[in-house]
């Protein structure tokens, strides 16, 4: 078992909800994990993470880091929600009653999803810096958002 600051039930209550059902054993820990390093930790830090995974933070964890993690976590997921892999390769459920999104919808989805996490993030991410003093393991010269993003169209050098 692989050690996240979510778990799979969470990422489903937090990043499906909008009405369609996925079971959390869907969710695999490595794409937590991958979502987990390639957003949350350049922004918090190693030392922060960990603390994190020690159960330090509580509150923090749950209003702020959570909802990053697992909407990242989805759009990780997008590819392959209507894919399944098995012995004949890759197949795709098929159904009378649905029909798979065209490809510019999913796109459209996954903009969107990307945006909401991003917004989270910086969210998060402020409020590290507002109440730094609560976090000693929090290094913002580490953070990555204090270097450059990219806003719409407009790259941010800080």
């Amino acid at each position: 078992m692989m050690k996240t600051v979510i778990d799979p039930a969470t990422v489903v209550a937090l990043a499906f909800a909008d009405g369609g059902y996925v079971d959390p054993a869907s969710v695999p820990e490595t794409t937590i994990a991958v979502a987990e390093e390639r957003w949350l930790i350049p922004v918090i830090g190693g030392e922060m993470h960990a603390a994190l995974l020690e159960g330090s933070h509580a509150d923090f964890r749950e209003e702020y880091v959570a909802p990053v993690v697992a909407l990242y976590t989805r759009l990780l997921m997008m590819p392959d929600l209507g894919v399944q892999t098995g012995q004949c390769g890759l197949t795709v459920p098929s159904s009378s009653t649905f029909e798979a999104a065209p490809v510019e919808r999913t796109r459209i989805a996954a903009r969107s999803l990307r945006h909401r996490a991003r917004t989270l993030l910086h969210r998060m991410s402020r409020h590290l810096d507002d109440h730094a003093a609560e976090f000693p393991e929090y290094d913002p010269e580490k953070n990555i958002l204090k270097r450059c993003s990219t806003d719409g169209n407009i790259v941010q050098i800080r």
